[in-house]
């Protein structure tokens, strides 16, 4: 059986940009809440910063998009090439 590796990408894009997004939006009602993810995802990610703030909760998103999409695409084309 083979993977769409281009639906894999959306998917795996839309998940993690959705989280990013999400604790992003929290974190802004919350301060402190999910604060370990978002401080590994701003030393990943240039220009995202921890804190608070509609703008870097776009810029995180933004990249959670970009990075699930790739990540994504490349486990669909592993798999791809390692099914039988």
């Amino acid at each position: 059986m083979r993977i769409d590796a281009k639906a894999l990408a959306i998917a795996v894009g839309l998940l993690w940009g959705g989280a990013i997004l999400t604790l992003g939006l929290v974190s802004m009602v919350r301060p402190g809440y999910g604060m370990v993810v978002l401080e590994l995802a701003s030393s990943i990610y240039p220009g995202f910063d921890t804190a608070p703030g509609l703008g870097n909760t776009i810029v995180g998103t933004l990249y959670g998009l970009v990075d699930g999409a790739i990540a994504g695409w490349l486990l669909g084309w592993l798999y791809n090439r390692f099914a039988v």
